[in-house]
């Protein structure tokens, strides 16, 4: 599983098995290892995000602060999940 970055305990990764056919462009996020019940965060084609469900219970100021992160640096994850599956499409 590519970690894309890490914010404090928090890690914001990819799963390397997405689905066939190749689900839009997304993140996981998790406190400490990664873990199946981990929060999934769609990423627009304009960079913001929009929560696709929050299995591991983020509380939700941390959450917010987590996605203005990943909102900030848009490009890197998706240029990383680019280099990673070999292409890229968006949920919106």
């Amino acid at each position: 599983m590519p970690q894309v970055f890490k914010i404090g305990s928090y890690w914001v990764f990819f799963w390397t098995n997405e689905n066939d056919p190749l689900e839009p462009v997304h993140v996981h996020v998790s406190q400490g290892k990664p873990t199946a019940n981990a929060t999934k965060i769609w990423i627009t084609r304009g960079g913001r995000c929009l929560l696709a469900n929050n299995n591991s219970r983020i509380p939700e100021r941390t959450l917010r602060n987590i996605m203005r992160i990943i909102e900030a640096r848009n490009e890197d994850v998706i240029q990383k999940w680019k280099d990673y599956f070999g292409r890229t499409e968006f949920y919106v």
